[in-house]
């Protein structure tokens, strides 16, 4: 195939995916993604390879390519080590991150897809040394959307920052695994967390009102935290599961009775749609990916974070409530199904 010329409508496509990061070392949600789709992409027949910072997934049924960086300000020179890499054997290029330097055409079809914004992180990330990080990734987000041949937000609002970028790709789900099961309900009020203890996620102010609020009105409660950086003395009713494997995290999501994660900011937010396949009624703050995923907040509750303790705990006390959440989460998540995004991407492959 002659540079220039598009992928054939038929046959299977070389495809070459960017990530800096990757479920093997990584905690962001933007490495799951990728894991899932390169996954879901391969049991279709394509041939798929991964260039990441991160090691191979264990388990992986597509190729993986190990650019292993070191030392400070990385992903800005895994961006750079991109420049050396000889793609010319692939038929797409679909880029996550750190594609920016690319201008040069190495592939029939380059693909970008803007994972949020940076320069919304940047108005609320803590630290001067931060902010100037986020700022500059948010100019490079700018010049890899110019770079790609076709570039996609993973939530409308991120288009506020880049208004030339059209199309919205979701993030995918895979509801084969997160799927309801009230035999598995725990016998007791269990509302679910998955994020970091510090940070933007804000799981410390979760577990202060957590103590605060829902543990006067439901003393037998439990806040499950699916985190690494929980410390070690929390307080009653919370339970630090650490990092679970996906079996484990699917379980807890049939466990719990609510789930709540109370970002400041996410560019999509798949723990949300997580929760919904799982029929968890969901309890979020305002931020672009909430209100995306959840219809605007008409299925799920999306509160300001200072009332997040009072929605649990009267969710937590109206079962009709949470059925009828749960309900309408399960309606909507059928626009987020991994099968449904990979399809979209194909498309874009082959257009």
């Amino acid at each position: 195939m002659t540079p220039g010329t598009p992928p054939g409508p038929a046959r299977p496509l070389r495809i070459a995916i960017v990530s800096y990061y990757l479920p093997s070392t990584s905690k962001q949600g933007i490495g799951y993604q990728v894991h899932e789709l390169a996954t879901e992409l391969a049991r279709r027949g394509h041939d798929v390879t991964v260039l990441s910072d991160c090691p191979p997934v264990d388990g992986a049924v597509y190729a993986h390519r190990h650019l292993r960086m070191t030392g400070s300000l990385r992903t800005f020179r895994f961006a750079l080590a991109l420049r050396r890499v000889d793609l010319s054997s692939f038929d797409v290029l679909h880029a996550w991150g750190d594609d920016y330097w690319l201008w040069r055409r190495r592939v029939p079809r380059h693909v970008r897809t803007l994972a949020g914004s940076c320069f919304e992180e940047a108005r609320t990330i803590r630290g001067a040394k931060e902010k100037a990080r986020m700022v500059l990734l948010g100019l490079s987000e700018v010049l890899a959307s110019l770079v790609a041949d076709h570039t996609v937000v993973i939530s409308p609002e991120t288009r506020r920052w880049y208004p030339w970028v059209r199309d919205v790709v979701p993030c995918g789900t895979d509801v084969s695994r997160f799927r309801p099961d009230a035999a598995r309900r725990a016998d007791h009020p269990v509302v679910l967390f998955v994020g970091y203890w510090r940070g933007r996620k804000r799981g410390a102010e979760l577990a202060r009102q957590f103590h605060e609020t829902v543990l006067l009105k439901h003393p037998d409660a439990e806040l499950w935290m699916v985190s690494q950086d929980v410390p070690d003395d929390v307080g009653p009713g919370v339970r630090a599961l650490g990092r679970l494997t996906d079996d484990e995290l699917a379980l807890a999501f049939q466990q719990a009775w609510a789930f709540c994660l109370p970002s400041d900011y996410e560019g999509f937010g798949i723990p949300y749609v997580e929760a919904m396949a799982s029929g968890l009624p969901v309890v979020a703050t305002p931020n672009p990916g909430a209100r995306y995923v959840t219809d605007g907040g008409r299925t799920a509750l999306v509160v300001p974070l200072e009332d997040v303790g009072t929605a649990l705990a009267e969710l937590l006390a109206d079962d009709a409530r949470r059925e009828e959440l749960a309900a309408s989460a399960l309606e909507r998540v059928q626009e987020f199904t991994l099968e449904r995004v990979v399809d979209r991407y194909e498309s874009l492959y082959r257009a």
